[in-house]
């Protein structure tokens, strides 16, 4: 029997990450990738998680961490991370804090909570191809949302949602070195996304996954406390913030957080009573020791790592790229976004270079809703150590060029 045939139509709008399935070249050894936004593991804080690991299984909260947790989270977690809210200015305490397994489990429940067949979801051209694979499931609609100018009004989006049979539900957006775009939004740019927001009634998903990783230029608040102070007060706010502690401390524990209104965080909590309870106490009960001892320290080593290699990474995209190959210069994050000239396929040009100049990266049509952006494509930094970089991207350029006067 084939059990497909029972499937729910959702299923079919599950497609498989082209990141998830390039990451399987990194077990070649001769491959040098760009392609996946991975954080570089010689940067963890190693000593720290054996040390807070010993603590907590050799103290008084051994049973705990190995016991049921509460589905919001372990408190001593949520309340450092409203600390942390509230320096970057979103006042807040632990009830307005809610943990996930990983931010990618945020947006799951954040499309589930939201979304109806047929909804309208306003998602940035291109956008983190995560976000699209959790919200497919929930059957929406796209549209583009151009904080930085464009000709949609409220009253488009309103007909274009309507016409579908949905209504317009939530505008997200990662404004601090997006990915795969690795462009910041200004002030400006923020507040022209919370009038718009206003305007249709509508939720705001900040996804803050890069914003601590900033190396140059001057930072610029998340919207969530720009709402704030409009709505006066995160509970009034709709602004919803997804943070992570995947890029600064390490992926693997999957601990994330949502900070947002209480009635939202209460919604949040029943979804996860009935998704997986809670997230694993002993990951989040390290993650607080960890957190409290080396936060601040680990911030500081991994945007000195990292802003050297962004540094490196232009400097030889300068250097090697032919005429006509644009890209974008981010202030910080993992990602810089390329533009090859119109007609070029990074699809076709992947197979290419990974068969002849065994280089990788990511086709930008991945991150687009509607499968365009065919002459993109992104390089993840954060990897690319002096190897890759110096005989990497003149592998690509000269590929690029031949391709160019083929």
């Amino acid at each position: 029997m084939d059990l497909t045939d029972l499937f729910a139509t959702r299923a079919g709008r599950m497609k498989a990450s082209e990141i998830r399935e390039l990451l399987k070249l990194l077990d070649q050894p001769d491959i040098i990738s760009f392609a996946g936004g991975i954080p570089d593991p010689s940067l963890f804080p190693h000593e720290a998680f054996r040390r807070a690991y010993a603590d907590v299984l050799g103290g008084p909260d051994a049973d705990a961490a190995l016991q049921y947790q509460v589905s919001e989270g372990y408190r001593p977690l949520r309340r450092w991370i409203a600390g942390e809210m509230g320096r970057i200015g979103i006042p807040c305490d632990e009830s307005n804090i809610f943990i996930t397994s990983g931010s990618q489990q945020g947006l799951d429940y954040l499309g589930k909570l939201f979304l109806s067949p047929g909804d309208t979801a306003l998602v940035t051209w291109p956008t983190y191809l995560g976000a699209l694979q959790a919200f497919n499931a929930y059957e929406p609609r796209y549209d583009r949302l151009m904080p930085t100018g464009g000709n949609m009004t409220p009253d488009a989006y309103r007909q274009a949602a309507s016409e579908t049979g949905g209504a317009v539900k939530f505008a997200y957006l990662v404004p601090d070195f997006a990915n795969p775009s690795g462009e910041t939004l200004t002030l400006a740019q923020r507040e022209t996304v919370l009038d718009l927001a206003e305007e249709l009634g509508i939720a705001i998903i900040e996804d803050a996954a890069y914003a601590a990783l900033r190396y140059s230029g001057e930072g610029v608040p998340p919207i969530a406390a720009l709402d704030a102070l409009r709505s006066g007060g995160i509970d009034q706010g709709r602004t919803i913030y997804c943070g992570s502690f995947s890029k600064i401390l390490a992926p693997g524990l999957r601990v994330g957080w949502i900070c947002a209104p209480r009635p939202m965080i209460e919604k949040l909590v029943l979804t996860k009573q009935a998704s997986d309870l809670h997230s694993p106490s002993i990951n989040q009960m390290v993650v607080h020791h960890v957190a409290e001892a080396t936060y601040g320290a680990q911030v500081e080593r991994t945007r000195t790592a990292y802003h050297a290699r962004r540094d490196a990474l232009l400097e030889a995209l300068e250097q090697h790229m032919p005429e006509g190959v644009r890209w974008t210069k981010p202030d910080g994050g993992m990602f810089v976004w390329v533009t090859l000239p119109e007609g070029m396929d990074a699809v076709e040009l992947l197979a290419r270079s990974v068969a002849e100049a065994r280089v990788a990266f990511v086709p930008g049509s991945a991150f687009h809703a509607d499968g365009g952006g065919r002459n993109t494509l992104r390089l993840s930094f954060t990897l690319a150590d002096e190897r890759a970089v110096t005989q990497g991207i003149p592998r690509l350029a000269d590929l690029i060029r031949r391709s160019l006067s083929a």
